[in-house]
Formats: structure tokens, sequence, C-alpha cells
């Protein structure tokens, strides 16, 4: 499996997991939320909202147009930080750590 593929299928498990456990929001939150430029967007978006509605579309929309992916990140401390005492954190830490290993790869 390419790293797309892998890419979306880890993405696509994390929406369900979020769904899962009650993170996964019908409605956006306000613009200026979403526009923030801080990282994670931590001053305007709790944790799950920023998965939610920052980098899985991001992410996903650089998948579906097969842009350059970036060659390293890693998501997993934020977090593990932001939702340590939310529902799912283990749930939602398995994938985002599959992501990082993902892309600490060359």
């Amino acid at each position: 499996m390419d790293k797309y593929h892998h890419s979306q299928r880890l993405l696509d498990e994390l929406e369900v997991v979020l769904r899962q456990h009650c993170h996964w929001q019908l409605t956006p939150p306000d613009p200026q939320a979403l526009a923030s430029t801080e990282p994670f967007a931590i001053d305007t978006l709790d944790c799950h909202q920023w998965l939610q509605w920052i980098f899985i579309p991001k992410f996903g929309q650089l998948i579906a147009l097969r842009l350059p992916l970036p060659e390293r990140f890693e998501i997993s401390p934020y977090v593990e930080e932001a939702m340590k005492e939310q529902a799912g954190v283990e749930a939602i830490l398995a994938i985002t750590h599959q992501l990082d290993l993902l892309f600490k790869q060359h």
C-alpha cells in the first residue's frame, strides 16, 4: 500500500474513532476559530475540533490531489496532552501514532 492510500485509510479510521467517542461535531466552529495561525489552532479549537475541521480535511485534500505529503510530522504528543482526560484517547492515539510512524519513515 502506498503512502497516499495508507494515509487515507488512517484518516478514515480516525474519523470513525472520533465519531465513536462523541468527538465529532455536526456544526463547524466559527470561521475565525478555523483561521487561527497558532499550531494546532490551540488558541481557538479543542484538539478533536482541530483533528476534524483542519487536520483531516487538509491532509485529505493533499491525498486526493496527490500533492506532496509532509516529510515528517508528529501529532501524537499534542493529542496525548490535549485529550488526556477525554473518552477514547487511547483509540485516537493508536491511529495518530500510526500516522506519526508513517511520516517518520523515508
